[in-house]
């Protein structure tokens, strides 16, 4: 580059003085300095992908750390479980006495019991006017009186013709005729007892008894009331005051159903639960409500009171199954299941099909035989397939 250098003046002394002089010199365009920011914007940002690659690359290269969730598993092993079954129904007497008019009737005098007494068999439950009955009977035992006197008489006539037969004053016709009258007379002492004996058992059959002991449960009967042997019923009893539960289950449950099932009965107000034993299972299938009844026998207690409402559980026998808790259950539209842990300690989806609920856990019925290794909770976060760290627990 060439410089030039111009005399500017004098100095002191007459000499003059030379100065450098530099060339012209142009700034440069906003043009050419946008240029330059986008080169070196763009050499940063090659920079920048050249460095995450390296990174990425070297992460790559590295060791990777994989996260297994720690589950607990159970091996539920097979558990005697009691069959039971819910059902609800009535209460009744086990054998209910209705007890009404057995003689001709008429108008009751007395009642002598309340419902809720016990009574015993044949004791006089109401009695029934009986003036007339009385007076016939009185009759009655008079003819039977006139008729051994007319039987007393002949024999003694007898007893004396036998004596003058033998003398020849009467002959043997008349002493046959004379036992003959005296054989009348006694069969007329019978029938006047037979009679007497009749009208006693009528005034007997009078009073309204109890045909066995038992509980008296309903009295449809006062004093001064009239009956007869249309009138219907007038006290309800309970043979033995036994009572029983009428429980109405399903075609299902009333298949595997016995006689001599255990069972507790809890009527309804109470939390009290009464032991009771099936005695007798329904021959017949309602066609309607497709259902039948199971006859739950239970001792007499004050709070079973007949026509109340009652539950029952029933045990009706005993099965070998799995037993799970319920968190270890899940479900969706398929159905429910459960997650086992193979051996490659990945989840595995099984469906199963339970059976009954109770306090112990949930019955498998089907899907499981109890050796596997089931997830007992957290099995929502699962997927099919996951490698989980089992921990097994003891099966309760």
């Amino acid at each position: 580059m060439n410089y030039e250098t111009k005399t500017v003046g004098q100095i002191d002394g007459g000499e003059t003085e030379d100065q450098l002089v530099l060339p012209d010199y142009t700034a440069p365009s906003h043009r050419r300095r946008n240029i330059i920011i986008a080169v070196v914007v763009m050499l940063a940002i090659v920079a920048a992908i050249f460095a995450f690659k390296g990174g990425k690359k070297d992460v790559a290269a590295g060791p990777v750390v994989e996260q297994v969730p720690t589950v607990s598993v159970v091996v539920p092993g097979r558990k005697t479980v009691d069959r039971t079954i819910s059902a609800t129904g009535t209460i009744a007497a086990r054998r209910e006495m209705p007890v009404g008019v057995a003689g001709e009737g008429g108008m009751i005098t007395r009642v002598l019991v309340e419902p809720g007494q016990w009574v015993a068999a044949g004791q006089v439950l109401a009695t029934v006017d009986r003036s007339v009955q009385t007076e016939t009977a009185a009759s009655l035992a008079a003819s039977v009186s006139v008729a051994r006197s007319d039987e007393t008489i002949a024999q003694a006539e007898l007893d004396r013709a036998k004596q003058l037969v033998d003398r020849g004053f009467i002959s043997k016709a008349d002493l046959q005729r004379k036992a003959a009258t005296r054989d009348a007379a006694a069969a007329r002492v019978k029938v006047a007892q037979a009679t007497l004996g009749e009208a006693r058992a009528r005034n007997g059959r009078l009073d309204i008894r109890a045909p066995a002991a038992g509980l008296v449960l309903t009295r449809g009967v006062e004093s001064g009331q009239v009956v007869g042997a249309g009138t219907g019923v007038l006290f309800r009893m309970a043979a033995d005051g036994q009572m029983e539960m009428r429980a109405q289950l399903s075609e299902a449950d009333l298949a595997g159903l016995h006689a001599g099932a255990r069972a507790t009965v809890v009527p309804v107000g109470t939390t009290q639960g009464f032991p009771g034993q099936v005695w007798q299972v329904s021959p017949v299938i309602d066609p309607q409500s497709r259902q039948g009844i199971a006859r739950i026998a239970v001792a007499y207690d004050p709070a079973l009171r007949p026509g109340g409402f009652a539950a029952a559980t029933i045990v009706g026998g005993a099965t070998q199954a799995p037993l799970l808790p319920d968190s270890a259950l899940q479900s969706d539209e398929k159905g429910s299941f459960v997650y086992i842990i193979g051996a490659d300690n990945k989840a595995v989806r099984r469906d199963i099909k339970i059976g009954q609920v109770s306090d112990a856990g949930v019955t498998i019925l089907s899907g499981l035989d109890g050796t596997e290794r089931v997830v007992l909770s957290a099995g929502g976060f699962l997927a099919p397939g996951q490698k989980v760290k089992p921990v097994t627990k003891k099966a309760s």
